[in-house]
């Protein structure tokens, strides 16, 4: 009998990665010549495996014991410099870099927390009318550009996401096109994009975007699969001077919001809240304000251009904001069946499991990161 205890500092994705190779916790118990309570005990955190059992469940499934199992004081330390106008009194995300011989620490709030780049183009070309086909005079090698997976999304976490996977797989290439929940989904739909993230409420069956993809949905089974859950609702600025504390108190005569464009999961939010407080739009004052974008409101409200928007709670912490939540929403990649079986796709969903993606995840602040790397629902067409 295989001897286990509890360890509260031991942390396992054995779930995950279970899940996303499609194997029930009794294929991997048969498989690694263990009890299928065994698998569940570890999967829950209730034991800490022995040598031999995590040398069998890594072999199981085709990865590394440090890929399943970590222990919360291996995180390194490295000591730094913060730079003249970091601030006080409070957790925040760095970016490091050596200089001078000194490790500086760089906070990432506000327009830091985010890059803005020129990317470099692989190709250029004209777009005749009269041609559905496009003549492109490649500016990069072919081959390196079939190893490319495309994300389309609104959350900034794809772009973390995306920079994680391309330093784990340097050949692996991720692009990230800016879209809504709505118009990722119809891009996905299009056959333009690998995966298309999601996070719109289905109030008459209060889950999150199955419903939405199942109407989507042509010829082609997808499979929805979790980047995590994160709290939505209003960002004021830090004073509040105002005092809004609910949804109702939008409707106050000074206070100006901004608004999302059709089709995203923030104004969906907002909409569904006024309705459920009946409260008509138009009394609301900007409504009809719309910014493309969770940055740009809280730019918006940074900047005192309006009194309150809709965004995340990770957005509110990154710009210093005042965060009142509304409502946990759940964000999904959608991908079609057959995308999983290419190899690039394979490469970047294989890291959305791993230790690093969750802690950065989790850093972010509003995220709920339990089920991140797991297959929340698989749908066929009707």
């Amino acid at each position: 009998m295989i001897q286990m205890k509890q360890d509260h500092h031991l942390y396992n994705n054995l779930k995950q990665i279970r899940l996303r190779l499609g194997m029930s916790q009794q294929d991997l118990a048969t498989i690694a010549g263990v009890s299928r309570q065994t698998i569940g005990g570890v999967e829950a955190g209730q034991y800490a495996p022995s040598t031999t059992v995590a040398l069998r469940l890594a072999k199981a499934l085709g990865c590394q014991v440090e890929d399943l199992f970590w222990l919360e004081q291996d995180t390194p330390e490295q000591e730094a410099f913060p730079t003249q106008d970091f601030p006080l009194g409070t957790r925040l995300r760095l970016s490091l870099a050596r200089v001078g011989g000194r490790w500086i620490a760089h906070p990432l709030i506000g327009n830091n927390a985010f890059r803005w780049e020129m990317i470099p183009a692989d190709g250029e070309a004209v777009y005749d009318a009269n041609s559905p086909i496009l003549h492109v005079k490649l500016l990069d090698d072919l081959e390196k550009l079939q190893n490319t997976v495309v994300l389309s999304g609104c959350t900034p976490a794809l772009s973390l996401w995306a920079r994680a996977a391309e330093m784990w797989h340097p050949n692996l290439r991720v692009h990230w096109t800016f879209d809504n929940s709505m118009s990722a989904l119809e891009r996905l739909c299009r056959g333009e994009v690998h995966l298309a993230g999601m996070h719109l409420y289905d109030p008459i069956t209060q889950d999150h975007n199955v419903s939405f993809v199942q109407a989507a949905l042509q010829e082609t089974t997808a499979v929805l699969i979790n980047l995590g859950s994160w709290q939505e609702g209003l960002l004021v600025h830090p004073d509040n001077p105002l005092k809004l504390k609910t949804i109702h108190d939008l409707t106050q005569p000074r206070v100006t919001i901004v608004n999302r464009e059709k089709g995203a999961g923030s104004r969906q939010l907002l909409e569904r809240s006024l309705q459920d407080a009946d409260i008509p739009f138009h009394s609301v004052q900007g409504f009809n304000e719309i910014v493309r974008g969770h940055l740009e409101v809280a730019q918006a409200i940074a900047m005192s251009r309006a009194t309150a928007g809709v965004s995340t709670e990770s957005v509110a912490k990154a710009f210093g904001l005042k965060f009142i939540p509304l409502h946990r929403s759940r964000y999904d990649m959608v991908i079609l069946k057959p995308y999983l079986d290419e190899p690039a796709v394979q490469q970047l969903l294989s890291t959305l499991g791993h230790r690093r993606v969750l802690s950065q995840l989790a850093a972010l602040g509003g995220y709920d990161t339990s089920q991140t790397g797991e297959v929340v629902a698989t749908i066929d067409p009707l």
